[in-house]
Order: structure tokens, then sequence, then C-alpha cells
């Protein structure tokens, strides 16, 4: 008798768990800089839903992907395990065998589990999410009908955009004037820059439309209160500095946290997080102990079979102001169009500091934005305009291309990173500091840097280059 009503009572326990359990629903821009909307402080970008959603969450200023490609930032935040421990680390990649994601961690707490839009993972048997995508695109009605199936079950929505990817033809243009933009100091104005501009950011208009048909989706079905609505831009943009780089600008990403009633509205976290820590963090809001899941892979910072990230619930519910103390960068250049052959870079960033290691140094850093006739049209323009003179278009173009073995940056007066200071005695001591605490995640990860590099193709979802 006694069995029977510890059990009644630990069955009623789960079922008022489970009622308590939030929703989960990510949207997720592709090739969107962190700070291309209004609410990251891009006053020229018209985005009224990501900022109203900035309204009503937690609005991160320091987060950040690993790696500045689709396939590899995707899988990381996934699975909770950085790229090269999981395997996808090149461009188009898939994870390692065995790896498991959110899909199997959610499903094992009683949730559904689907995604709508760009996939970019493999191999499915790691990924096996409820699929609601038709030809890769977002499809509104299977979005709307998937959230409102099923009241009794909690369900984890993933929404992955192909805006603002290349080429940008979604969108309005029209409703921006070049003339009247305000040009990012990385970037040199020229009326080729400037037309770039205006598609790039009508594609995140066009984005920001999905963001709010996403939401009214959400609120309109009444799980507005007991769902954790998360935006996040995913890596830079394809411009120099941007995608394909370890620089701030391609490793750093928006995250706007909306959860009514757990999330102050309007609140703002310098935290330093990185997509390897959001799930973790949903995984505890749920319930779980992110600690005792096993990921399907060795090598976790404890030795075991853990996540790379760590929760920072308690930064979203306003118990602390603080995460990490470092955050890190891993690039792999082989498998680009036009790509070097063999170029890993490798970073590790501090508060005000950023490290950059470029091991292959002596070769051209390229890739598909620096080919003449390529999709970045402006990048010509660049080249001609340093021909004849111009001397911020010269400067550009050499440092984009022609690196030394270390960067060195103080993110406080150069937050652009076009200074570098790995040379200046004045910050030899932070440098070193900076070298060993990359050495050490380095090891941490398995990785052997050009090894690693030059074993790349086995890990590629496709053969040839993208």
């Amino acid at each position: 008798m006694r069995l029977t009503f510890a059990l009644c009572l630990l069955l009623l326990v789960s079922s008022v768990f489970a009622e308590d359990r939030p929703n989960v629903v990510l949207i997720m821009a592709d090739d969107q800089n962190w700070n291309d909307s209004g609410a990251y402080g891009n006053p020229d970008v018209k985005t009224p839903n990501i900022d109203r959603l900035a309204s009503e969450g937690m609005r991160f200023t320091h987060c950040f992907t690993a790696t500045a490609m689709c396939a590899p930032t995707r899988q990381q935040l996934y699975t909770g395990v950085f790229p090269i421990r999981n395997g996808a680390y090149p461009n188009h990649s898939k994870v390692k065998p065995g790896t498991k994601s959110i899909v199997h961690h959610f499903r094992k707490l009683g949730y559904r589990v689907g995604l709508s839009g760009k996939k970019h993972f493999g191999p499915e048997d790691s990924f096996p999410f409820e699929n609601l995508t038709t030809r890769g695109d977002l499809n509104l009605p299977k979005i709307r009908e998937f959230i409102k199936r099923d009241d009794g079950q909690p369900f984890v929505l993933v929404v992955t955009s192909h805006s603002p990817h290349l080429p940008w033809k979604e969108g309005d243009a029209s409703q921006y004037d070049a003339e009247k933009l305000a040009v990012p100091p990385y970037l040199v104005d020229l009326p080729e820059t400037r037309d770039a501009l205006t598609e790039y950011y009508a594609e995140i208009t066009d984005f920001d439309r999905e963001v709010g048909e996403v939401m009214q989706a959400v609120d309109r079905n009444d799980h507005r209160d007991d769902t954790i609505f998360i935006y996040t831009s995913e890596q830079g943009a394809q411009f120099p500095h941007g995608k394909w780089t370890c620089y701030d600008n391609g490793l750093r990403t928006a995250l706007v946290i909306r959860w009514p009633g757990h999330v102050e509205a309007g609140a703002v976290s310098a935290a330093m997080v990185q997509y390897v820590d959001i799930l973790p963090t949903l995984l505890e809001a749920a319930g779980a102990d992110p600690t005792s899941i096993d990921t399907g892979r060795p090598g976790a910072p404890d030795g075991g079979t853990g996540f790379d990230g760590r929760s920072f619930l308690p930064v979203l519910l306003g118990g602390e102001t603080s995460h990490r103390e470092y955050v890190y960068g891993a690039h792999t250049t082989r498998g680009i169009i036009a790509g070097t052959w063999i170029y890993p870079i490798r970073s590790v960033r501090s508060r005000n500091f950023q490290l950059i290691w470029n091991p292959n140094h002596a070769e051209k850093f390229q890739n598909v934005l620096t080919t003449t006739g390529g999709k970045s049209y402006y990048w010509t323009a660049w080249k001609e305009a340093a021909a004849n003179g111009n001397r911020k278009a010269e400067k550009l173009v050499r440092i984009y291309q022609e690196r030394p073995e270390y960067e060195f940056y103080d993110l406080r007066s150069d937050p652009y990173e076009l200074n570098n200071l790995a040379n200046d005695p004045a910050h030899a001591e932070m440098i070193q500091k900076l070298k060993q605490e990359l050495a050490d995640w380095i090891e941490q990860q398995g990785d052997k840097v050009i090894a690693t590099e030059d074993a790349a193709k086995p890990h590629r979802t496709q053969q040839k280059p993208e």
C-alpha cells in the first residue's frame, strides 16, 4: 500500500512538473551581423519585431558562436559541443556518429521537437527533428499547426530562415536610401558597398517579418507566457571581417530571450556566453540537470561525455551578471569556394582583448568573397580603389588577405579590429596569457590544428567546395 501511495505521489509531482515546463521557440537568421538591428544599435535597419522582442525580454550583448560558418554554428548550438570535438567543423559538415542533439535530450523529457527551415546538419540520426519544412523554406501553416497541436505536451520548435544569406534578393531594397546609410568603419565607403548594404538590410527586414509571424503564431495560440522565445542572428554577414573569420564581427551574435514571468522585460546582459551554452541553459530551464547529460562525444572539459557549454540560467533569471571569462573560435577554410587549401584560424577573447592565431599565415587568405566576379561584387570595387590610391581600401584589402601569425586587439579602443597590437610590448603579458588559454582549449578539444584542417574532407556532407 505504501509503495502504491509513493508511486502515485511521484506521478502527481511529475504531472505538475510537466505542466510547468516551458515550451521553447528559437528563430535564427542566416549570416546577420550581431549589431544589424534597431535593438542592437543600428538605426538604419528596420527591425520592428526584433526590437519589440528585445523590449519584452533580455538582450545579450556578448554572445558568440565558435565558428563563423552555417553548419558548424548550427550543430554546436544543437549539441552543446564545440565544432572540432563534435566533428562538424568544416563548411557543410556533419557531426561524428553517435553525437546527440537537442532532439534527443528534449524528447527524453517528454517534448516534441520540430524544425522548419534550413537544416545544414548531419547525419539524420543525430538530428531527428520532426520535419516541418517544404523545400527548405519556412512553412507557416505547419508552424502554426505544430504549436497548437497538443496543449498537453511541451514542445521545442527551431525556425531557421535563409535570410539574410547571399544572394540578397528578398525584401524591398528600395526602402533604403543608399546615400543616407552609415557605412561601418570595417567597410570601404564606395557606391558598390552602399548598394550591397541596401540589399543586405532589405533581407534583414524581410527576416524581421518572419520573426513577427512566428511571434504571432506563439502569442495567438495562448503560448506567450509559457514559452521561452529566442531570436539569434547566427554568424556575421558575408563581408570582410565577418563570415569565415574569427574576428569579433564574425563570431559575435545577437541573442534575445523572452520568458514572461521569469526574464525581466527590457533587460540587457553583458555576460559572455557561447552557443554551446544555450542548450544546457534550456535543459535546466525545463527541469533537467545539464551536468548529467551524455552528449555521445568523449573529451568534455571534465574528461567525460558531457557538454562543452554551461547553463547561464542564473544570468537569464537575473541572479548573476557574468558567465564566461573567455570565449573561443576555430575556423576551417578548407571546403569553402575558392578557399585557401589549408588555412586554420584559432582565437580566444576576453572581455577587452582578442588574440587570433593564423598558423599558416604565409599563405594568402582567400575565399569566394575575394574572387573577381563573385557574389560579393563590392570586393572588386575595393580592389580597384586600392590600386588607384584609396588608402583605406588598400589597408582593408591587405589586412583581410595578408595576415601575420598572431593578431591582438584591444576591443575597447578598436572594436572593429583594424589595429593589430601583437608586437606592442605594452601588451606582452596579456598576449602570453591568452596564448596559454588558447593552447589549453585546443588541447581539450583534441584539436591538431593543421592536421585537423587537412582531415576536414571526411567530415563534410558534400564533397565539392561550397
